[in-house]
């Protein structure tokens, strides 16, 4: 146990001082997403720009697409969430999926996984031998779902959450990248608050 806890602390001393910025913004666009703060989406764009570079860095090519993904869909969530009504109110609330919409998430889902998993086998054996395929699939296709309906301020993105965080906590520990590991934890934390605080706001605006 010393050892391990002295390899876990020596690789939180060699982190980098990206990684270190990167976490600090993804922990506070997390939270300024469960406070339903649009500052989510530049505060986030800092964290999803250096994951980009860090991921290819540590051959987590699934990650790095979600990253990049991620990037692309920060823009397009933050336009769509500071559109305001003639009243200046916010023209998207935060709601519950229907059942079609939750059949399309899994759907969505699932092609996902097969693409993600198809491209990074191939990855493996061409370019990148340290690609985990199965695991960095499935870690990038459920985030690739949570950033879609966190986008579209759907309470079910959080569930997605708690999955893509539950499944990169030990990938990025494996690949060294010990802190990110830690700030992993740390969301999936952050990740079951924002679920209770966005339903508890659903279950408002419905009643």
């Amino acid at each position: 146990m010393p050892d391990i806890l002295d390899q876990f602390l020596e690789n939180i001393k060699n982190a980098s001082w990206l990684e270190y910025i990167a976490v600090v913004a993804g922990i506070l666009s997390v939270w300024f997403s469960k406070k339903e703060n649009i500052l989510v989406y530049p505060v986030g764009l800092i964290n999803t720009i250096i994951y980009v570079y860090l991921s290819f860095d540590s051959e987590l090519i699934g990650e790095a697409s979600v990253n990049f993904y991620y990037t692309v869909v920060s823009i397009y969530g933050w336009y769509i969430w500071a559109k305001k009504d003639t009243k200046s109110q916010p023209v998207l609330h935060i709601t519950f999926s229907n059942r079609e919409q939750l059949r399309n998430q899994f759907l969505f889902f699932g092609f996902l996984y097969i693409i993600i998993f198809a491209a990074l086998t191939w990855l493996k054996h061409a370019f990148y031998p340290g690609v985990i395929p199965w695991a960095d699939a499935f870690a990038s296709a459920s985030a690739f779902t949570g950033m879609w309906l966190m986008a579209r301020k759907k309470v079910e993105s959080w569930y997605w959450w708690i999955v893509t965080n539950i499944a990169s906590v030990p990938l990025f520990f494996v690949k060294g990248l010990v802190l990110t590991s830690v700030y992993y934890f740390i969301l999936l934390i952050l990740a079951v608050f924002g679920l209770m605080e966005w339903r508890r706001k659903a279950k408002s605006f419905q009643g």
